[in-house]
């Protein structure tokens, strides 16, 4: 093949590649819409009383009940809808405390002396080695069961993970040229960090923290499922799933809608943080 046959078949398949990664990034935008929709219409209006338990019991979908009711009676969409509430508020959350901690350790680091920085790398990698819902666990066991609580546990167990990213991209983006040319010009290292290193980690953070979260959205549902989240009548996605077990079989909707609602809304952020990736990567715009 040719030179030219070879650029022309690159070339005609830029374009493809291109549209899959659009693709990617819209179908992520739509499930998180749906979701996003379903927990903003349930601040001004629900079915049904969260604590309504009119309904009969474990009944199928009508029309009066979109996804039927629970084993007290309760309306399952007005449920679902909490649930998409409390499950983006508990993401947003986590990622907000995981974030400010997280950037704030990792530029520390980075910036420490030598002996300062091994010691807060040491202190990340034990406090990684653990996993996100067990240190989530023991903080939420300590203080004692709320949404608050699961936020706030959840987030600080993710920032140890987006420190040391933090560290690792600021010390890449202090060996550059430009910095030490700026240095020294002069500038300070706040403004250094303005003007240099928070714009250049940011792209890379960002996905990151869209991949947290998922998890945080994963381990929100888990604690409720142990009875560690929200308490009631809060209807954690968790809670709900925690509730159907018993009486999948009899009434699978109890179960099937929110694990539903919790892949669509983990799936979509993981597509979102892939569009993310794309667009900040210069090369894969490109199609390379």
């Amino acid at each position: 093949m040719s030179a030219v046959d070879a650029q022309t078949a690159l070339g005609d398949r830029r374009p493809v590649r291109r549209r899959a990664r659009s693709a990617t990034l819209t179908v992520g935008l739509v499930l998180v819409g749906v979701i996003a929709v379903l927990a903003a219409v349930s601040l001004v209006w629900l079915p049904f009383a969260p604590t309504d338990t009119s309904g009969g019991r474990l009944e199928g979908p009508t029309g009066t009940h979109w996804l039927g009711t629970d084993k007290l009676g309760r309306d399952l969409m007005t449920q679902l809808m909490i649930g998409a509430r409390i499950a983006l508020a508990t993401g947003a959350g986590a990622v907000a405390v995981g974030a400010v901690i997280g950037i704030a350790v990792g530029l520390a680091a980075a910036f420490a002396s030598a002996w300062l920085d091994d010691t807060i790398s040491a202190a990340l990698d034990v406090v990684i080695a653990f996993p996100v819902l067990l240190l989530a666990m023991l903080i939420v066991a300590a203080q004692g069961a709320s949404l608050g609580t699961a936020i706030i546990a959840i987030g600080l167990a993710m920032s140890a993970i987006v420190a040391r990213l933090t560290r690792i991209l600021t010390k890449r983006v202090l060996s550059e040229q430009y910095v030490v040319a700026a240095r020294t010009a002069g500038t300070s290292w706040a403004g250094v960090i303005g003007q240099h290193v928070l714009p250049n980690i940011w792209p890379t953070l960002s996905v990151n923290l869209a991949l947290q979260f998922g998890i945080a959205v994963l381990a929100e549902a888990s604690l409720s499922y142990l009875g560690l989240g929200a308490p009631p009548p809060n209807a954690s996605w968790g809670r709900l799933l925690q509730e159907a077990q018993a009486t999948v079989t009899t009434a699978p909707v109890g179960a099937i809608a929110p694990g539903v609602a919790v892949v669509m809304l983990v799936v979509g952020v993981n597509f979102i943080a892939d569009g993310l990736r794309d667009l900040g990567d210069p090369t894969r715009r490109r199609g390379a």
